[in-house]
């Protein structure tokens, strides 16, 4: 798991236990600064390190230091739309705020990288959304021929 935001740690206190209740063992939280060749060279790392779940939190937003969206899209071979539809969808129901969210998701290698925001409570509304879904996600992407209809 990566973290972008030095100041705060909502995905730390918010969310990092509940990872490894999904079945996700939590192998490394790190805390980088909103410097997208940073967040870049970790999320590269993270691929090439065999991660199969990469999460980050926060640098979604509007301000100009927010470029977590770019440095995922810059590394990633793939994007994966709808992860970013189903949590902004589903925050939507929450507050509108949500529509101004700019997370993506995409696939480096065997990788999926998924964006979150930087808050506590979005963090908990965006990972309640794709719970349902990142086992089938990553178990994909570690059976290169695997076949969604098999």
């Amino acid at each position: 798991l990566v973290k972008t935001r030095v100041v705060r740690d909502p995905f730390l206190r918010a969310d990092a236990g509940s990872a490894s209740v999904n079945g996700f063992d939590v192998a490394a939280v790190e805390i980088l600064p909103d410097e997208r060749d940073q967040i870049e060279s970790r999320l590269r790392r993270a691929s090439d390190e065999d991660f199969r779940l990469v999460i980050t939190s926060g640098g979604t937003g509007l301000s100009p230091r927010d470029t977590t969206p770019e440095a995922t899209l810059a590394v990633s071979d793939r994007v994966v739309p709808g992860i970013a539809e189903l949590m902004r969808i589903e925050s939507l129901k929450i507050t509108p705020k949500a529509a101004l969210s700019r997370a993506v998701a995409g696939i480096r290698k065997g990788t999926l990288i998924i964006n979150l925001p930087g808050s506590v409570k979005g963090v908990r509304e965006c990972l309640a959304a794709v719970r349902p879904i990142l086992s089938h996600a990553v178990d994909v992407l570690k059976q290169s021929s695997l076949g969604c209809g098999e």
